[in-house]
């Protein structure tokens, strides 16, 4: 049976057709079906100073991709956590990838908390980070195990800052290797 580009579009969910409208990758539109446990959906993350970091890239290490604003007050305070964290735990395999929401005539204000911390952090663009969704709720974290699957979902969190508790709880424990094939449910 053929089908024809009308019908194929008639039966696309209302968000699917809006992604396919906005010329919005299909992934972002999946982006409710990220499943802890499973492949984490790809991130790369252009620097300030133009160096291209692809989370595929980093099979083997820990990965934290933080979502952050420098206008925005709980993401001021978890970043100084979270790089502490990254320079204590580096030599652990973890990495630590940061997408700033801010526009490209909010540099100025960016480069200067990125002087602060110990992980790199790039401007975020339709192209970054798909899979993951429409960012509108900041600080949102994903955390990527050694193999590749996600393992803890930002966007499930009701608590979504991370504090040392949180960072104890999930991310240890995969740096240790005691996480390992355990997923954060």
């Amino acid at each position: 049976m053929r089908v024809t580009r009308r019908e194929a579009i008639g039966s696309a969910t209302s968000l699917g057709l809006l992604a396919l409208m906005n010329g919005i990758p299909a992934e972002v539109a999946r982006a409710n079906a990220l499943i802890v446990g499973q492949t984490a959906p790809p991130a790369t993350l252009v620097t300030l100073d133009g160096e291209r970091i692809a989370t595929p890239d980093l099979l083997g290490q820990v990965v934290i991709l933080t979502f952050w604003a420098t206008w925005c007050v709980p993401c001021r305070d978890e970043l100084p956590l979270l790089s502490s964290y990254a320079t204590q735990h580096a030599s652990q395999g973890l990495r630590v990838l940061g997408f700033s929401l801010d526009t490209p005539d909010q540099l100025q204000q960016v480069r200067a908390v990125a002087r602060s911390l110990s992980f790199p952090v790039g401007l975020m663009d339709a192209q970054s980070a798909p899979g993951y969704g429409r960012i509108w709720r900041i600080p949102v974290n994903f955390t990527i195990g050694r193999d590749g699957r996600l393992i803890d979902n930002g966007w499930k969190d009701k608590k979504p800052v991370w504090t040392q508790e949180r960072l104890e709880s999930i991310v240890t424990p995969q740096l240790s290797g005691l996480g390992q094939g355990t997923p954060r449910q």
